[in-house]
């Protein structure tokens, strides 16, 4: 295992992260803690979840745990994140201090710890004032709630706001940004990513398997069955079956990335993780799996060495669809403008 700090705070984290999703909802208790043995067992520090996460249930399922490994507890940067709804009225919802109040304490409870290292909002809420947010954030800081804050599924400029904002305002940055990102999903490198540069956010990728897409489990107009997310629902989310398998791209990539697996030894699921973790700005990858045994297959990216020239085919056969302006032609030509005198 690798580690980096995270973002421009001088917490150290792993390079690849446990994201507890499927805590509650696909892996029961005693699987759900035999994941956080394995994960920590192979050198894994930071370990994600969210109040909405199984309606608290993954929060609860990692506190058991750590009640029951205390020496551990010191070694685990423990994120969480508030924003979406955990009840039906009007307030149990966005960033606002009314909410993310008890969000917070909420998530302290269930979690059965003081302090929880990264707490991360969950995604813009275009009805509270940013200021009113960032004060909070700031004030759970000093009263040694929270170490560290983040953000999830924000767009470039929310996230460049939130920066520059908080930064105007005296409070403290945030120090991570959670997308979406994958050979798959690339779309990210148009804003986001530089908005994170530019701010010293360190990106923790969600989703960085497209789903199963980059495991090579599924074949060309070949429906999916079986114990997978797609073979148990064929629509699911942003990974549905129909729209990727009839891209070109979608298979010129997962093709590419097998051939890779092919000449190193590797499956194809820790090539798209190795490929991921060597990006810019990455800080920690972000794994969610459902069995001890999927978790065990994706560390072993951690050892996975790929080489500048299968980092670069990689990278070309996946390279985003974007449109020419501003973020094809144009912006390479704005970006190789040069001044008199050779600036």
């Amino acid at each position: 295992m690798r580690y980096r700090t995270l973002g421009n705070s001088g917490a150290v984290v792993s390079t690849y992260a446990l994201g507890t999703m499927t805590f509650g909802a696909e892996a029961d208790s005693a699987t759900s803690h035999a994941l956080l043995d394995t994960f920590v067992a192979a050198g894994g520090t930071l370990v994600d979840t969210a109040d909405v996460y199984s309606a608290g249930v993954s929060e609860q399922m990692i506190g058991t745990w750590l009640a029951a490994h205390p020496v551990e507890r010191e070694q685990i940067v423990l994120a969480t994140k508030g924003r979406f709804p955990m009840g039906s009225g009007p307030n149990d919802l966005g960033t606002s201090r009314r909410h993310l109040t008890r969000a917070l304490d909420d998530s302290l409870r269930r979690l059965g710890t003081e302090h929880i290292d990264l707490y991360q909002l969950h995604a813009w809420d275009p009805v509270t004032p940013l200021d009113e947010t960032l004060r909070f954030l700031d004030d759970a800081i000093r009263a040694g709630k929270i170490g560290y804050w983040g953000v999830s599924n924000f767009t470039g400029w929310q996230l460049t706001k939130a920066a520059h904002r908080a930064q105007a305002l005296g409070f403290t940055p945030p120090v991570s940004v959670q997308p979406q990102y994958s050979l798959l999903v690339r779309e990210i490198e148009s804003e986001i990513v530089p908005a994170a540069l530019d701010a010293g956010l360190g990106l923790l990728p969600w989703s960085p398997l497209g789903g199963g897409w980059l495991t090579g489990k599924y074949q060309r107009d070949v429906d999916p069955t079986g114990a997978t997310r797609l073979g148990e629902d064929p629509q699911r989310g942003m990974e549905a079956w129909l729209p990727r398998n009839e891209l070109d791209r979608t298979w010129m990539i997962v093709d590419t990335v097998a051939a890779v697996a092919a000449e190193i030894g590797a499956t194809s699921g820790q090539v798209s993780l190795a490929w991921l973790e060597a990006q810019p700005g990455v800080t920690a990858v972000i794994l969610g799996a459902r069995t001890v045994a999927q978790l065990s297959e994706n560390l072993v990216a951690a050892s996975v060495a790929l080489s500048p020239t299968q980092l670069e085919r990689l990278s070309a056969v996946s390279a985003p669809v974007v449109s020419d302006y501003p973020y094809g032609a144009a912006a390479l030509a704005q970006r190789d403008r040069r001044l008199p005198g050779g600036r």
